[in-house]
């Protein structure tokens, strides 16, 4: 552990000294009333971590939550950090690679996203199984650091499979339909063009956001295992006549985020028991 991520654990470990959560989950935009739920909470400030900053995009919170859900010790990142605010790539990898250092084996990621299938509107979820990298960078360009992981991450079972098994038989418990598809991911904060949303289409994308595939990659470098599962918050743009905005982004992301703060209530024991 280098000695800048050291003072960041240590700065949490003056608010919770013995807490030691088994998974970490994001919270994207509008998905922060899932760490309401949690019991004994402990809330510390993204500010007021060495490494960390707050965000600025209306929906995320900035806040570190420590607490038990279903009686299992987790950390919610209340708001993600998006590569469109400007920050330092360094404050995102610290932010992932917190649940990494504080215990945790697990990421469950959250985020709103765009359908680019008609038949999955804006309310409904989506499991993701496996994403496109339209960002035109990756968050472990640099000088790698052997004591995190390797220089060379395989992202082949990015998604994990055993994971994405649970959430999808918990889903069906709830009656909750859920299909899985691939995600991309773009730097934003500009929504896509029309045809961009086409070519996506023709790549085999069926979501697209402005997230997750950073935090999954980095996750993923530091040993973390990672399922995620976005809010759809609306049809992508030309195929439908709604027009795409920010402020309709979180009125649907509220709604989806009712049945997925209900799915992740019901998995994260399972979750947890995971191999």
């Amino acid at each position: 552990m280098t000695v800048a991520m050291q003072d960041t654990i240590n700065t949490i470990r003056r608010f919770a000294a013995d807490f030691r959560p088994s998974m970490g989950i994001v919270l994207g935009s509008g998905l922060g009333p899932l760490a309401e739920e949690l019991q004994s909470p402990i809330t510390i400030p993204y500010q007021a971590i060495p490494g960390l900053v707050s965000g600025h995009v209306s929906g995320h919170a900035s806040l570190l939550v420590m607490g038990y859900l279903q009686d299992v010790p987790v950390v919610c990142l209340k708001g993600r950090l998006h590569r469109y605010e400007g920050v330092d790539v360094e404050a995102m990898r610290t932010l992932i690679r917190i649940v990494k250092y504080m215990g945790a084996e697990k990421l469950i990621i959250t985020a709103s996203a765009g359908s680019l299938r008609e038949e999955t509107g804006a309310g409904e979820m989506m499991l993701i199984n496996d994403h496109i990298n339209f960002q035109f960078n990756n968050p472990l360009v640099g000088p790698n650091d052997e004591s995190i992981g390797p220089r060379f991450v395989s992202l082949e079972n990015a998604y994990d499979r055993a994971l994405n098994d649970i959430i999808k038989a918990q889903a069906a418990k709830l009656g909750y339909r859920l299909p899985e598809g691939v995600y991309i991911s773009v730097v934003g904060p500009s929504f896509e063009t029309p045809a961009e949303i086409r070519a996506f289409q023709m790549w085999g994308a069926d979501a697209v956001g402005m997230s997750v595939v950073p935090e999954v990659i980095i996750a993923r470098h530091c040993g973390l295992k990672v399922a995620a599962v976005v809010a759809i918050t609306n049809l992508a743009v030309g195929l439908s006549s709604e027009k795409v905005t920010h402020e309709v982004t979180l009125r649907n992301a509220e709604i989806a985020g009712r049945k997925l703060t209900k799915l992740i209530v019901q998995s994260v024991k399972e979750l947890n028991s995971a191999e």
